[in-house]
């Protein structure tokens, strides 16, 4: 056991304090090992000790960073979300939505390899058949859109709770949800780059109807 300086200086005795980088890093690496032993057993027959054990960390830290084993899908999926509003984030003003997202968008923030884009997706297909799953995976998509609405205020210069950003990140978040499920249930024998292509398109071309009226809605607003 290492010595750690306490707030008064003096000299205690116990573990180093965990960075909330690192926490988040455990919280992911737990996730894929909860993905992968739900999708090879299910979700009934996965308990919260098996995947602390598959994660290398204790049961009582895995208790710690999820309040239920199903919980323990949010690190990738939040991911996903994070992906796209980045991508949307970075959406220059005088660039078609459709080539933005043809040229930056990734199903996972910052993936080092496919892994993580397969067990995004993989969750998807899990919810199709696991309803604990699937409540976790709908809670995510509508914290998701308080994310969104706070990326379309800004680009329509409106308040996040004005009711022509909160209709488009509902539109956005739902053409997403659409379009993940396709990519997941075509990627079910694994990822390929035409998968992600076809991914790519088909949510630029169904995110560029949704947001046509977006420029006109939020000059209605402000003149109004």
């Amino acid at each position: 056991m290492t010595d750690v300086v306490a707030e008064n200086g003096a000299p205690r005795r116990g573990r180093p304090p965990v960075s909330e980088e690192q926490r988040q890093r455990q919280r992911l690496e737990i996730s894929r090992h909860a993905v992968r032993l739900f999708a090879e057993q299910g979700v009934a027959a996965t308990s919260g000790e098996q995947i602390a054990q598959a994660a290398g960390v204790s049961e009582r830290t895995f208790w710690r960073h999820f309040p239920h084993k199903e919980s323990s899908v949010e690190p990738l999926l939040t991911r996903s979300v994070d992906a796209f509003c980045a991508v949307l984030r970075a959406w220059p003003p005088e660039l078609d939505l459709v080539d933005h997202l043809r040229a930056a968008y990734q199903p996972v923030l910052d993936a080092g390899s496919d892994e993580d884009v397969e067990a995004v997706l993989e969750v998807v297909r899990l919810t199709r058949h696991e309803p604990a799953l699937r409540a976790a995976y709908l809670m995510l998509r509508e914290r998701g859109e308080d994310a969104l609405a706070e990326v379309l205020a800004h680009r329509m210069d409106l308040p996040p709770d004005a009711i022509a950003v909160r209709v488009q990140a509902a539109a956005m978040s739902a053409v997403l949800k659409a379009a993940t499920d396709d990519v997941a249930a075509a990627a079910a024998g694994g990822i390929t780059s035409e998968a992600l292509d076809g991914h790519r398109e088909h949510l630029a071309r169904a995110l560029s109807l949704v947001l046509r009226g977006l420029s006109d809605a939020g000059s209605q607003l402000r003149e109004g």
